[in-house]
């Protein structure tokens, strides 16, 4: 069936809620409202409000409260409205989710699931519209996920709930309505597995998230001029599927890394370096990254369309690498 990436939350959300007691869901206005972007609309009248809540406006308190529920063995799934919120919970998510399996000994389980959207392209001016991935990649003990397509977003939440261990799941809210084919029948896709989007043999793409799209595009308007692009989609940042993008670098033997957060320690700068470390005697160029402009994303959409990557600046970044 062909369905938007709210539809694939909604219906992950809502399967394994069916299968499983011990999995809820709570965040801010996800009870009638369904939250900002709709992703829990309509789940309040199957599930009741025991496992459909609303929470105060306080994410240091609805995210501790996540890590409590968790740990008592319930499986919560923690929406927050704007990725850009979770830094008011920020010592909730580093200094105790983060931690508390591996200060446990193992012997506690942490399987919470904390969903944020994230990116620019609405206008919604510098406190909404960030992209803060790389800040969760650093701190041992979290995975991050980071879908591109209805497909992947269902499969990989449905993963992350069954985890035990705490799952950042980031939603580029651009990818929202963008529509793709999803199966019927239940799937699970399995973390650290990249997505070979696009097969090539003359550069490797590697694109996370809402980039994917864009790379795909670049890669469409590339072969028009005969340059065959691989665009790879890692899927999970942490696990980080090195192998699929290695062997990419290692037959195409040119790379470039797009991401929309800032440039400056962003994740292409790790992918660059693992690039260059594991894979330096294929290169015939240096790895080249198409970024996020080292400044806060502005509300103006002339300003907001200039600081993030465009099919433009994949493609000159690509003719870079082939020394066009």
């Amino acid at each position: 069936m062909i369905i938007n990436v709210v539809r694939a939350v909604k219906d992950a959300l809502a399967e394994e809620m069916r299968r499983d007691g011990s999995v809820f869901v709570m965040g801010e206005d996800v009870e009638t409202m369904g939250g900002v972007f709709g992703c829990t609309k309509g789940l309040l009248a199957e599930f009741g409000h025991d496992r459909i809540r609303n929470t105060p406006i306080s994410e240091a308190a609805f995210t501790g409260a996540g890590l409590g529920a968790a740990l008592t063995g319930l499986r919560p799934v923690v929406e927050l409205q704007y990725v850009d919120f979770i830094l008011c919970a920020m010592d909730q998510v580093i200094n105790q989710i983060a931690k508390y399996r591996y200060a446990s000994g193992g012997r506690a389980k942490v399987p919470l699931v904390i969903r944020a959207q994230q990116g620019s392209g609405r206008g919604n001016g510098v406190q909404h519209s960030q992209n803060l991935e790389t800040l969760f990649c650093h701190f041992p003990g979290l995975k991050v996920v980071m879908p591109s397509t209805p497909y992947d977003t269902k499969g990989l939440l449905k993963t992350a709930i069954r985890d035990d261990n705490p799952v950042m799941f980031f939603e580029h809210k651009l990818l929202y309505q963008t529509k793709g084919e999803v199966p019927e029948e239940e799937y699970l896709l399995p973390f650290g597995k990249a997505d070979v989007k696009r097969s090539g043999k003359d550069v490797t793409i590697i694109a996370v998230s809402w980039m994917v799209l864009k790379a795909l595009a670049a890669a469409e308007e590339l072969a028009k001029s005969g340059i065959d692009a691989e665009v790879i989609d890692p899927r999970t940042l942490v696990p980080l599927d090195e192998a699929a993008i290695l062997e990419s670098v290692r037959k195409t033997g040119r790379a470039v890394v797009v991401h929309e957060s800032h440039e400056f320690c962003g994740i292409g700068a790790e992918l660059a370096y693992r690039i260059g470390e594991k894979a330096f005697d294929y290169l015939d160029a240096p790895v080249q990254r198409v970024a996020g402009l080292q400044v806060p994303v502005p509300y103006s959409k002339v300003l907001e369309n200039k600081m993030v990557p465009s099919e433009e600046s994949i493609i000159a970044a690509v003719r870079k690498v082939l020394y066009l």
